[in-house]
């Protein structure tokens, strides 16, 4: 797996849905290991599914989805490029084509989702696309770069100040959050981060 400016990664909601996947992603492609894409139907899936399991935050996540944004200048691949790709598309849930018409005109590399059975290998390969979980996404990052990657991962902990987290607590919360090898990574280079 590939890991410059060039390799782009289109990000599924499932993995900008918890904020620490979703950080952890940010924070290692701001240091211009990968290039994420996402769209706004993205987005809007996001922010809606979790309103819906915290309706406390109903109105409450522009600030988050803003930073993203702020953060990764050119993010979104337009629906009015993926858009007409759509009615083309097949995969096991209909809801999932818009994500993979996003990858396609995005010319992305990969999509990252925690959904692997919705994005059927056979289907992707024939657009040069593979499915990836974010955990094993973020160990090939650590892979390509460790020192870039775990400088990432010590500013997203100093970030965390209610409450500030040990490196082993950090790493309890990644691993609760389904990146278990990125958080066993993390505990090795605890020193470091």
């Amino acid at each position: 797996m590939a890991g410059n400016a060039r390799y782009t990664a289109l990000l599924d909601a499932c993995v900008l849905y918890p904020v620490s996947v979703a950080d952890a992603l940010m924070s290692v492609a701001v240091t211009g290991l990968f290039a994420p894409k996402w769209t706004t139907e993205i987005e809007a899936e996001w922010m809606g599914n979790l309103e819906a399991e915290r309706p406390d935050l109903v109105g409450r996540l522009s600030f988050r989805r803003d930073n993203m944004r702020e953060a990764i200048p050119d993010w979104e691949i337009s629906e009015a490029a993926w858009r007409p790709l759509v009615g083309s598309l097949t995969l096991p849930d209909p809801d999932d084509v818009h994500v993979l018409a996003a990858a396609i005109v995005g010319h992305a590399d990969c999509i990252v989702t925690a959904n692997l059975k919705d994005f059927p290998n056979d289907v992707l390969a024939g657009y040069d696309l593979t499915a990836v979980h974010p955990d094993d996404f973020l160990v090939a990052q650590l892979d390509l770069d460790e020192i870039a990657a775990l400088t990432a991962f010590k500013a997203m902990r100093a970030r965390s100040k209610r409450p500030p987290f040990s490196p082993e607590e950090f790493a309890d919360v990644l691993e609760r959050n389904g990146l278990a090898a990125t958080a066993e990574r993390l505990r090795e280079a605890a020193a470091l981060i």
